[in-house]
Protein backbone atom coordinates (compact mmCIF):
# COMPACT_ATOMS: atom_id res chain seq x y z
CA UNK A 1 0.00 0.00 0.00
CA UNK A 2 1.24 3.53 -0.95
CA UNK A 3 2.64 5.11 2.17
CA UNK A 4 0.71 8.17 3.62
CA UNK A 5 3.61 10.85 2.64
CA UNK A 6 3.87 9.82 -0.65
CA UNK A 7 0.02 10.45 -1.42
CA UNK A 8 -1.42 13.54 -3.21
CA UNK A 9 -3.49 15.75 -1.68
CA UNK A 10 -6.57 13.93 -2.55
CA UNK A 11 -4.93 10.19 -1.93
CA UNK A 12 -3.71 9.55 -5.29
CA UNK A 13 0.26 8.15 -5.49
CA UNK A 14 1.82 11.24 -5.48
CA UNK A 15 3.81 12.49 -8.58
CA UNK A 16 5.33 15.87 -7.64
CA UNK A 17 7.16 16.24 -4.74
CA UNK A 18 8.78 19.15 -2.64
CA UNK A 19 11.82 18.76 -4.98
CA UNK A 20 9.84 19.20 -8.25
CA UNK A 21 8.34 22.82 -6.41
CA UNK A 22 11.17 25.12 -7.31
CA UNK A 23 11.36 29.01 -7.35
CA UNK A 24 10.27 30.16 -10.38
CA UNK A 25 7.77 27.66 -11.51
CA UNK A 26 4.21 28.77 -12.86
CA UNK A 27 1.67 26.71 -12.28
CA UNK A 28 -1.78 26.50 -14.68
CA UNK A 29 -4.65 25.92 -12.81
CA UNK A 30 -7.20 26.18 -15.44
CA UNK A 31 -10.22 28.71 -15.64
CA UNK A 32 -12.96 28.65 -13.82
CA UNK A 33 -16.75 30.18 -14.57
CA UNK A 34 -18.51 31.88 -12.11
CA UNK A 35 -21.96 30.30 -11.69
CA UNK A 36 -24.54 32.98 -10.59
CA UNK A 37 -26.61 30.42 -8.52
CA UNK A 38 -23.82 28.92 -6.53
CA UNK A 39 -22.80 31.97 -6.19
CA UNK A 40 -25.84 33.89 -4.26
CA UNK A 41 -26.07 29.96 -2.22
CA UNK A 42 -22.76 30.23 -0.40
CA UNK A 43 -23.33 34.38 0.05
CA UNK A 44 -26.93 33.18 1.82
CA UNK A 45 -25.05 30.70 3.70
CA UNK A 46 -22.06 32.33 4.68
CA UNK A 47 -21.87 35.98 3.88
CA UNK A 48 -25.49 37.07 3.89
CA UNK A 49 -24.63 41.26 3.17
CA UNK A 50 -26.99 43.30 0.70
CA UNK A 51 -24.30 43.15 -1.88
CA UNK A 52 -23.95 39.31 -2.08
CA UNK A 53 -27.75 38.52 -2.09
CA UNK A 54 -30.22 41.18 -2.96
CA UNK A 55 -30.10 42.26 -6.52
CA UNK A 56 -32.78 45.24 -6.28
CA UNK A 57 -30.63 47.00 -3.76
CA UNK A 58 -27.07 45.87 -5.66
CA UNK A 59 -28.56 47.30 -9.05
CA UNK A 60 -28.88 50.36 -6.79
CA UNK A 61 -25.87 50.92 -5.24
CA UNK A 62 -22.26 51.82 -7.05
CA UNK A 63 -21.73 47.94 -7.39
CA UNK A 64 -24.33 48.19 -9.86
CA UNK A 65 -25.22 44.42 -9.35
CA UNK A 66 -24.68 41.48 -7.05
CA UNK A 67 -21.06 41.03 -6.58
CA UNK A 68 -19.57 37.25 -5.14
CA UNK A 69 -18.50 36.80 -1.36
CA UNK A 70 -14.68 36.73 -1.60
CA UNK A 71 -14.82 34.04 0.34
CA UNK A 72 -16.58 32.51 -2.36
CA UNK A 73 -13.80 33.61 -4.75
CA UNK A 74 -11.12 32.56 -2.67
CA UNK A 75 -13.24 29.26 -2.57
CA UNK A 76 -13.13 28.69 -6.62
CA UNK A 77 -9.16 29.27 -6.08
CA UNK A 78 -8.83 26.31 -3.80
CA UNK A 79 -10.97 24.01 -5.78
CA UNK A 80 -8.79 24.92 -8.92
CA UNK A 81 -5.54 24.37 -6.60
CA UNK A 82 -6.22 21.53 -5.37
CA UNK A 83 -7.65 19.63 -8.94
CA UNK A 84 -4.62 20.55 -10.57
CA UNK A 85 -1.81 20.73 -8.04
CA UNK A 86 -2.28 19.18 -4.92
CA UNK A 87 -4.07 16.50 -6.89
CA UNK A 88 -0.58 15.54 -8.38
CA UNK A 89 1.45 16.43 -5.12
CA UNK A 90 2.54 14.84 -2.11
CA UNK A 91 0.66 17.84 -0.21
CA UNK A 92 1.10 17.37 4.06
CA UNK A 93 -1.20 20.48 5.74
CA UNK A 94 -0.49 24.11 5.10
CA UNK A 95 0.85 26.33 7.95
CA UNK A 96 -1.41 29.19 6.50
CA UNK A 97 -1.33 32.51 4.56
CA UNK A 98 0.63 36.27 4.49
CA UNK A 99 -1.94 38.03 2.27
CA UNK A 100 -5.37 37.56 0.79
CA UNK A 101 -6.87 40.24 -1.34
CA UNK A 102 -9.88 41.22 -3.09
CA UNK A 103 -9.03 43.32 -6.18
CA UNK A 104 -11.86 43.78 -8.12
CA UNK A 105 -15.58 42.64 -7.59
CA UNK A 106 -16.18 39.12 -9.49
CA UNK A 107 -19.73 38.45 -11.07
CA UNK A 108 -21.55 35.85 -12.13
CA UNK A 109 -20.84 34.69 -15.39
CA UNK A 110 -17.23 35.70 -15.00
CA UNK A 111 -14.03 33.81 -16.44
CA UNK A 112 -11.26 33.50 -14.34
CA UNK A 113 -7.99 32.21 -15.28
CA UNK A 114 -6.04 30.83 -12.06
CA UNK A 115 -2.67 30.48 -11.51
CA UNK A 116 0.07 29.89 -8.94
CA UNK A 117 3.73 30.79 -8.56
CA UNK A 118 6.29 29.29 -6.76
CA UNK A 119 8.03 31.87 -4.88
CA UNK A 120 10.55 30.19 -2.29
CA UNK A 121 11.54 26.58 -1.23
CA UNK A 122 13.61 25.22 1.57
CA UNK A 123 13.40 21.89 3.73
CA UNK A 124 11.18 22.15 6.90
CA UNK A 125 13.41 23.01 9.93
CA UNK A 126 9.86 21.79 11.93
CA UNK A 127 8.92 18.73 10.17
CA UNK A 128 12.12 16.60 9.24
CA UNK A 129 10.84 14.76 5.77
CA UNK A 130 8.16 17.59 4.66
CA UNK A 131 9.78 21.09 2.53
CA UNK A 132 7.86 24.65 3.12
CA UNK A 133 6.93 25.82 0.06
CA UNK A 134 6.30 29.52 -0.61
CA UNK A 135 3.39 30.91 -3.11
CA UNK A 136 1.52 33.24 -4.98
CA UNK A 137 -1.83 32.47 -6.24
CA UNK A 138 -3.54 34.64 -8.55
CA UNK A 139 -7.14 35.00 -10.21
CA UNK A 140 -7.44 37.19 -13.24
CA UNK A 141 -10.64 37.91 -15.41
CA UNK A 142 -10.80 37.40 -18.93
CA UNK A 143 -11.94 39.28 -21.77
CA UNK A 144 -14.15 38.15 -24.31
CA UNK A 145 -11.30 37.19 -26.38
CA UNK A 146 -9.50 35.07 -23.77
CA UNK A 147 -7.30 38.03 -22.85
CA UNK A 148 -6.75 39.10 -18.93
CA UNK A 149 -8.69 42.16 -18.27
CA UNK A 150 -8.01 42.06 -14.58
CA UNK A 151 -6.73 40.88 -11.56
CA UNK A 152 -9.61 40.04 -9.30
CA UNK A 153 -7.86 37.93 -6.29
CA UNK A 154 -3.94 37.49 -4.68
CA UNK A 155 -3.23 35.28 -1.92
CA UNK A 156 0.19 34.60 -0.80
CA UNK A 157 0.38 31.22 1.30
CA UNK A 158 2.97 28.24 2.51
CA UNK A 159 2.51 24.50 1.91
CA UNK A 160 4.41 21.65 3.14
CA UNK A 161 5.17 18.85 0.77
CA UNK A 162 6.80 15.71 0.83
CA UNK A 163 10.18 15.11 -0.35
CA UNK A 164 10.55 12.44 -2.67
CA UNK A 165 11.45 9.30 -0.96
CA UNK A 166 14.53 7.46 -1.65
CA UNK A 167 15.08 4.29 -3.81
CA UNK A 168 16.15 2.58 0.41
CA UNK A 169 12.58 3.67 1.38
CA UNK A 170 10.75 2.14 -1.72
CA UNK A 171 12.19 -1.09 -0.96
CA UNK A 172 13.15 -1.28 2.93
CA UNK A 173 10.59 -4.25 3.61
CA UNK A 174 8.37 -3.60 6.55
CA UNK A 175 9.76 -5.48 9.57
CA UNK A 176 6.37 -6.78 11.15
CA UNK A 177 5.63 -8.95 8.31
CA UNK A 178 9.53 -10.57 7.95
CA UNK A 179 8.80 -11.39 11.80
CA UNK A 180 5.60 -12.78 11.09
CA UNK A 181 6.89 -15.11 8.51
CA UNK A 182 9.27 -15.99 10.38
CA UNK A 183 6.74 -16.58 12.96
CA UNK A 184 4.68 -18.88 10.47
CA UNK A 185 7.52 -20.56 8.95
CA UNK A 186 8.50 -21.93 13.03
CA UNK A 187 5.24 -22.60 13.52
CA UNK A 188 4.89 -25.04 10.42
CA UNK A 189 8.42 -26.77 11.66
CA UNK A 190 6.61 -27.88 15.17
CA UNK A 191 9.38 -27.82 18.17
CA UNK A 192 13.11 -28.31 17.55
CA UNK A 193 14.84 -31.38 18.68
CA UNK A 194 15.50 -31.59 22.19
CA UNK A 195 13.27 -29.21 23.05
CA UNK A 196 10.36 -31.68 24.15
CA UNK A 197 7.50 -30.18 26.22
CA UNK A 198 7.91 -31.31 29.87
CA UNK A 199 5.58 -34.12 29.99
CA UNK A 200 7.47 -35.66 27.46
CA UNK A 201 10.52 -35.89 29.40
CA UNK A 202 11.61 -38.83 30.91
CA UNK A 203 11.10 -38.93 34.48
CA UNK A 204 14.63 -39.22 35.46
CA UNK A 205 15.26 -35.79 33.33
CA UNK A 206 16.16 -32.37 35.72
CA UNK A 207 14.19 -29.80 35.28
CA UNK A 208 15.17 -27.34 32.90
CA UNK A 209 16.89 -24.14 34.50
CA UNK A 210 15.01 -21.31 34.80
CA UNK A 211 15.80 -17.98 33.42
CA UNK A 212 17.03 -15.38 36.24
CA UNK A 213 16.92 -11.69 35.56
Amino acid sequence: MTAPDTRSGTGRPAELFFEDLVPGLTVDLGVVTVDGDEMVAFARRFDPQWYHVDPDLAAASRHGGVIASGFYTVSLFMRAYVDHLLSRAAADASPGLEELRWLAPVRAGDRLAVRVDVMGARPSTARPGLGTVSLTGTMLRLGPDDRPEQEVLRTRFRGWFAVRPTEADATDADPTDADADADADATKAGPAEGDQPEAERPASAPPSAQPHD
